[in-house]
């Protein structure tokens, strides 16, 4: 008894959640710190602003720092955040602004108009583009047709050296390195990735010849390139997007390029897609690239998709977990088919893991009839007890009336299901029927540890009458 009173003290004065402490964030560019120099005191209020996203502000700020103080050290730095904010703030006037000021940062400061500097022109000018914009139309077609140069220098350079090296392909060449030796390689921001986007969204038509070239690549500082270039392929519908996809998914020597190529399949209402997700599943050996596959299937509105996932769910030679996926993104779609499938197929699972996840996706699909499902599986004592647990876990989460679980706690015998019952009705401890027969157990039950378990429960709830409920217990 006197464990049962700790537990009613512990119960009734239970601590409240602790408070987070938000990550801070670093800045771009280093901070200026001259409190004494108004121009770094200007420059650091402008950065304070941009910080807080008020780009009107800061675009005053640092356009007083870039014309009143042209020898500030930071000076490269306020023209390149001047750009920044008008670029934020949009429309023509603005972004016609700002790629003045870059052309300026270019003459005054080359150092400082690299990287970050060179990728924001090319983007603004991509989008002046679109608007038709001739000057900056030109600009992009440019950019990415230097790029297209690269691509056929890198591809000479890489022949030539594979001939020195007496190497017979070009695909014994490794295509993933250490960043060591791949500068910039991961580079979200690259100059050249922003280039192709601004291309492609104008001129889709240019576009992807380089696109193909930049995925043919196979020197061992391209794969992050192709990574993005991937993408960049799937966000335009062209005639060649679902070729060029699938030749991705099935020969890019990359494991996450082949994936993301699969991923995009998804999105391609092709036929040819679901051929070939298929073919993955049924011959690949990555594992990560099935996966991929199941999730692509499971997006594709053609009904094949649904198809070949309830047949890789039966298939025995399969992975586990790779099985398991195919049950869960059944019961994503809303589908009596799929359902009355996962249904038949629990009673043929000889895999405890798999009958799992038949009963979570089961209890995704409400008004189909499965909550009365799950709860015959939770009474069916020739079922193992921990399958029997989450079938009643999983029916009172899929909205299980609170009538038809209450009945079952005097129903059962077994102790691990009582305990599941109390479980479940703590997750309900809004409904007073729910808080009263914790009560009841807490007080009633002969069993000294079930009423351990509904004492803990109890104090957890929000019911006003629990606290006086608890003190009665200590005070008795």
């Amino acid at each position: 008894m006197k464990a049962i009173a700790l537990i009613v003290v512990t119960a009734a004065f239970t601590a409240g959640p602790v408070a987070e402490t938000p990550a801070s964030s670093a800045p771009r560019y280093v901070t200026a710190t001259n409190t004494q120099d108004p121009a770094d005191s200007l420059y650091r209020a402008a950065r304070e602003a941009f910080t807080k996203g008020d780009f009107a502000r800061a675009s005053q700020m640092f356009e007083r720092v870039v014309g009143q103080y042209p020898n500030y050290q930071y000076h490269g730095d306020a023209m390149y955040f001047l750009a920044f904010s008008n670029y934020r703030l949009g429309g023509t006037d603005r972004m016609r602004s700002a790629i003045q000021v870059l052309t300026r940062l270019k003459s005054l400061h080359p150092n400082v108009a690299k990287g970050d500097a060179a990728t924001l022109r090319t983007r603004i000018c991509g989008e002046l583009a679109r608007e038709g914009d001739e000057a900056c139309a030109a600009e992009v077609s440019a950019s990415a047709s230097s790029l297209a140069k690269a691509e056929r220098d890198a591809e000479k350079a890489e022949k030539a050296a594979e001939k020195a090296e007496g190497r017979a392909s070009r695909s014994s060449r490794s295509s993933s390195s250490s960043s060591s030796n791949c500068p910039n390689a991961d580079d979200e921001d690259d100059e050249r990735v922003a280039a192709l986007n601004a291309l492609l969204q104008m001129d889709a038509d240019r576009a992807m010849p380089i696109l193909t070239k930049v995925l043919e690549r196979r020197d061992e500082c391209s794969a992050a390139l192709r990574r993005k270039a991937v993408f960049l392929v799937s966000q335009k519908r062209t005639p060649q997007t679902a070729d060029l996809l699938l030749k991705i998914a099935r020969n890019d020597p990359d494991s996450e390029v082949r994936q993301q190529a699969v991923f995009w399949l998804s999105q391609v209402p092709d036929e040819r897609a679901v051929d070939m997700l298929e073919d993955i599943l049924r011959n690949s050996k990555d594992e990560e690239l099935q996966n991929k596959a199941l999730f692509a299937l499971s997006q594709h509105r053609s009904s094949r998709g649904s198809a070949i996932l309830r047949d890789f769910a039966t298939k025995a030679g399969a992975s586990t977990e790779l099985r398991g996926q195919a049950i869960f993104w059944l019961g994503q779609r809303n589908s009596q088919e799929n359902n009355d499938f996962l249904r038949n197929l629990y009673t043929r699972l000889d895999n405890d893991e798999l009958k799992e996840k038949v009963l979570f996706s089961l209890s995704q699909r409400r008004g189909m009839g499965n909550e009365t499902w799950l709860m015959n599986i939770a009474v069916n004592d020739k079922e193992d007890v921990e399958l029997r647990k989450k079938a009643l876990f999983w029916a009172g989460q899929s909205g299980v009336g609170i009538d038809a679980i209450i009945p079952l706690y005097s129903r059962i015998s077994d102790q691990e299901m009582k305990e599941q019952v109390i479980f479940v009705l703590s997750q309900r401890n809004n409904q007073p029927a729910a808080v009263d027969k914790l009560m009841d157990i807490a007080k009633n039950d002969k069993d000294s540890e079930l009423r351990k378990k509904a004492i803990f429960w109890l104090g957890q709830s929000r019911d006003p009458r629990v606290q006086q409920f608890l003190l009665d217990m200590i005070n008795r």
